[in-house]
């Protein structure tokens, strides 16, 4: 596993900011992009610190303050993360997990739709 690949939970909150953005970002900008500002200046610097340690994001210093872009792909991470889902949790079983998301009562008949209409079902 890569290291971008094994990001923490609050790294990943500010990934989802950096990847929402069109363009590169301070910490500033994280800070006031972040939903539910729980976390203080330093918390967020020191999180895009370590997502650049990690190859996640790069930095670019202009003047005297860093602009953050990632570099870790969305769609990238998130099948990573869905085989790494699939492989502990469902023996590697794609239906495993399809079922599991069908009995649980999270999908809605929307939902289902979409999906037979996905699979020309």
């Amino acid at each position: 596993m890569k290291k971008a690949d094994n990001i923490s939970n609050a790294e990943l909150e500010v990934m989802q900011t950096l990847w929402a953005a069109d363009e590169p970002m301070s910490v500033q900008d994280v800070c006031d992009s972040l939903e539910n500002s729980k976390w203080k200046y330093k918390t967020v610097g020191t999180l895009l610190i370590r997502l650049e340690e990690k190859g996640a994001v790069k930095a670019d210093k202009r003047g005297r303050t860093n602009f953050y872009t990632p570099l870790l792909d969305r769609e990238e991470y998130k099948k990573t993360q869905t085989d790494n889902l699939v492989s502990k949790l469902y023996n590697g079983s794609a239906r495993e997990l399809a079922v599991s998301l069908f009995t649980s009562g999270k999908m809605t008949e929307s939902d289902i739709d979409e999906i037979r209409k996905m699979f020309d079902l």
